[in-house]
């Protein structure tokens, strides 16, 4: 793009320059003048009563796009175990790679995982592209950012799906840096735009305000980052046939600059949100952090899982990782009981899917009542312990 002073229509009003947000025009001589830290956002082109500024935009003509075919899904594992977020992956990575008409292939990094290279294919996976070496157990950034990075230059794959987890979020966006690509982060939706033959990356903007739709048409692979639990996992199909191709680890001493020496887990009993069926979440509304003593009493009764609203996890009151919503985990549990969250739309974002959603709140106006599937308008902490009481009793 390019911006330019058409000098004839220009009667230096001076209105273009209170309307640059970045101080980038100024006016001479009665005529304004571009400055260099311009970024071409148009704000002045909007205001100039005198059409006397010009935005060009340049197609770009970018050669080479159509060496890149196929669809990728990186699939994680943590301890040998493949984590369910690449396999929801695939459910979605089957849809776009059929319209395409393209191959749908896993990549997947670790040690002695054959039997999971063939469970990829049984949920979709056409090929696997099995990396194997003892120094891949763990995940160590450079190593896998390195490795990934040379694999797709050689392959190159049309698109490349990442879960939006702690490990997706440390190596896609290395990875799209080092191949000088576009990353949309944390997608609710991918489509193929099927006359432009594009991947459609829908996300939420502006605290999960808007839904804005990104496209990546000058640059290979289309890169994406998913949740876990907001694609559905695909039923296995054990007749399904696969190649499994592998590729051998050129690992370069350089980048293995870190070793796993032990895994600590801060919690003995810490139950995977999003792996759970039940989950019991308190907001601010139970008052001061004690009480969630009360959650985690009915979530116990249940067999569920303990979350929590952004706003008790900034306070201090419970760690992050129980957070749940658009800067937290989505869940997807059968049954979702929020006791004193108000539901903004951001809480909203990573629970709505929940099968059965049980709102408790003396505001009988909070937002969570309308997505809840059944709501209770009392005081949690006479409501919370009654059901555990209930609870008790039944499942005893």
């Amino acid at each position: 793009m390019s911006i330019q002073i058409i000098l004839d229509k220009c009667t230096g009003c001076t209105k273009c320059v209170p309307a640059c947000p970045f101080g980038a025009i100024e006016v001479k001589d009665k005529k304004a003048v571009i400055l260099e830290n311009c970024n071409l956002c148009g704000a002045c082109v909007e205001v100039c009563p005198f059409e006397a500024i010009l935005l060009k935009k340049e197609d770009k003509v970018v050669e080479g796009l159509e060496d890149y075919t196929g669809v990728w899904v990186f699939a994680e594992q943590r301890e040998g175990k493949l984590q369910p977020v690449g396999l929801e992956l695939l459910g979605e990575g089957r849809k776009l790679a059929d319209t395409l008409g393209e191959e749908l292939e896993a990549v997947l990094f670790g040690r002695d995982m054959e039997s999971s290279a063939r469970e990829l294919i049984t949920y979709g996976a056409d090929k696997v592209y099995l990396v194997s070496d003892e120094k891949l157990y763990h995940y160590r950034c450079g190593l896998y950012t390195s490795l990934l990075t040379d694999l797709i230059k050689e392959r190159k794959p049309e698109i490349v799906l990442f879960g939006a987890t702690t490990l997706g979020r440390s190596l896609a966006p290395r990875v799209a840096a080092r191949l000088r690509t576009g990353l949309t982060a944390d997608c609710t939706g991918l489509e193929i735009d099927e006359e432009k033959k594009l991947l459609r990356q829908t996300r939420p903007a502006f605290g999960g305000n808007i839904m804005a739709t990104i496209l990546c048409p000058n640059h290979r692979p289309q890169m994406s980052s998913v949740r876990p639990k907001v694609m559905k996992k695909p039923s296995p199909d054990n007749s399904r046939k696969g190649e499994i191709i592998k590729i051998e680890a050129k690992v370069d001493e350089e980048d293995v600059v870190t070793r796993v020496l032990d895994i600590i887990r801060e919690e003995a009993r810490v139950v995977d949100l999003q792996e759970a069926e039940i989950i019991v979440s308190g907001g601010r509304g139970i008052g001061k952090p004690e009480n969630f003593k009360l959650i985690e009493e009915l979530a116990e009764v249940l067999g569920g899982a303990v979350g929590a609203s952004r706003a008790t996890v900034d306070a201090g009151w419970i760690p992050s990782y129980h957070q749940v919503g658009q800067t937290g985990k989505t869940v997807q549990p059968k049954i979702y009981i929020a006791c004193g969250i108000s539901g903004a739309i951001q809480h909203q974002v990573g629970m709505r899917s929940s099968e059965i959603i049980i709102a408790i709140n003396k505001d009988p106006h909070a937002p969570i009542f309308n997505i809840a599937t059944y709501g209770i308008v009392g005081d949690l902490l006479q409501v919370v312990p009654n059901l555990t009481r209930k609870f008790k009793e039944i499942l005893s």
